[in-house]
């Protein structure tokens, strides 16, 4: 059985370079779910046939990490039809030997409750702010306005709410360096892990 971790948090949490660093350290497959909404979005058309038709290629596009694109997977995640369609292609991607790190928003609670770990990672609105201004060449004020919107968003969404699965470990990187927060993931995936 390959083991499996689930990373959730909100958008610029440092979620995504945590997996990858995982990822890396562990020779587990990665995939950032966000990719999976960002390219249905980026499709266009109908949301509902974009996600049915995902391929893996789509995940490739150029686009998708515009503030346009997680704009867009916000608002097509709160589909139920959309994020039911995009199960399969999660499930499958976690079944991969010898153990694959997901990050997204609702791994750990709906995609993979069973994962073997399950990390929450989160910093202060103004952090991520900070963060994705500095990622997309951007206003942080602007910035700080659209993670506002598009966490009200996933946490009040009625389908896969962003919450902490209820075993899942906080890491909060607001006040600790990227190698301090990895370090501290793969603490927590060693002591699992035996």
């Amino acid at each position: 059985m390959p083991f499996i971790i689930a990373i959730d948090g909100p958008a610029a949490s440092g979620k995504g370079t945590i997996a990858r660093a995982l990822a890396d350290h562990y020779g587990f497959h990665h995939l950032d779910t966000g990719l999976l909404y960002r390219a249905t979005g980026a499709k266009g058309g109908d949301p509902v046939e974009a996600a049915r038709t995902l391929v893996p290629d789509d995940l490739r596009r150029n686009d998708l990490r515009s503030a346009d694109a997680g704009q867009a997977a916000s608002r097509i995640a709160a589909i139920p039809e959309v994020r039911a369609a995009l199960v399969d292609f999660q499930h499958r991607f976690a079944a991969q030997e010898p153990g694959a790190v997901l990050d997204g928003r609702d791994i750990g609670t709906v995609i993979c409750p069973d994962a073997q770990v399950k990390l929450y990672v989160v910093a202060s609105n103004e952090v991520r702010a900070r963060r994705r201004a500095e990622e997309l060449g951007a206003d942080p004020a602007e910035m700080l306005a659209q993670l506002h919107e598009r966490d009200r968003r996933d946490r009040e969404r009625d389908t896969a709410p962003l919450r902490p699965a209820d075993d899942a470990t906080i890491i909060d990187t607001s006040h600790i360096s990227v190698d301090e927060a990895i370090t501290a993931a793969i603490a927590i995936v060693d002591r699992v892990r035996g």
